[in-house]
């Protein structure tokens, strides 16, 4: 048992959206649980994680050696003992209107600690069933999904390539280079590619030279980046390999 699970309020801080507990005048840090359970009156469904987090993060900071499964703990069993007073409190007391509100709030956290719980904490075997069950559900709807996206990717794949004369390959890469350089009337790229050595991949992927594959590397020397990085390790095209010249055409009237 710790001495303090929950971040204290500082003096004459006057937040009143703080998620900070107690008051900003001196107050008995012993009713600390009470003054949790009033700040999380005060918030709505969708403050709930950033609550739990805000808290939680200050008790691991505060205790090196503390574990996420402590704090869960210490709340969850704080909301459970909570909820079962103002049950009883709902037939007795006078505030039984404010009381089945706060019953019916602390219900409401108590679905979100549940959506965190990792380690079934004072679930029933119904509840730890239905939570199983919902993950079994969620795990097959993302691997039917995943299945699906593979299905996608085999359909595109292919054993077979495009095969270019032997001792020719360079030449290929001068082609490429082009299309990789060349503007619209707008002055912008044909092409665009995320990265540059998705040329190089996609060479080394689906192109051999004399039946044999180009490696990776020695394709890449010749793709030297776009913008003004050193070049002095790429390679030019030499002259000889230098076959072909793209040349935009000239535009015809309709």
């Amino acid at each position: 048992m710790r001495l303090q699970y929950f971040k204290h309020r500082a003096l004459f801080d006057l937040n009143k959206t703080t998620n900070d507990i107690g008051f900003h005048l001196p107050w008995d840090t012993q009713q600390d649980d009470n003054h949790f359970l009033f700040r999380l009156y005060k918030k709505q469904v969708n403050d709930y994680p950033a609550f739990y987090q805000y808290h939680l993060s200050f008790f691991l900071t505060k205790y090196p050696d503390a574990t996420e499964e402590e704090f869960f703990t210490y709340v969850k069993d704080l909301v459970e003992d909570t909820i079962d007073s103002l049950r009883i409190k709902d037939t007795q007391d006078k505030k039984r209107v404010q009381n089945r509100h706060n019953r019916l709030q602390l219900k409401e956290f108590r679905e979100y600690l549940n959506t965190v719980d990792r380690w079934f904490i004072q679930s029933t075997d119904e509840q730890t069933i239905k939570r199983q069950l919902e993950e079994i559900a969620r795990l097959i709807a993302d691997n039917k999904k995943l299945k699906e996206e593979n299905k996608k990717l085999r359909e595109l794949e292919t054993t077979d390539y495009i095969d270019i004369r032997h001792g020719h390959q360079r030449t290929l890469y001068h082609i490429m280079l082009q299309i990789r350089d060349l503007k619209l009337d707008d002055g912008k790229e044909l092409t665009n590619a995320a990265t540059l050595n998705i040329w190089c991949k996609m060479i080394a992927k689906y192109f051999k030279a004399g039946g044999k594959e180009i490696s990776f590397e020695s394709i890449k020397r010749y793709f030297p980046p776009q913008n003004d990085e050193d070049k002095v390790k790429y390679k030019d095209i030499p002259q000889k390999d230098q076959l072909f010249t793209i040349v935009k055409a000239k535009q015809r009237s309709l």
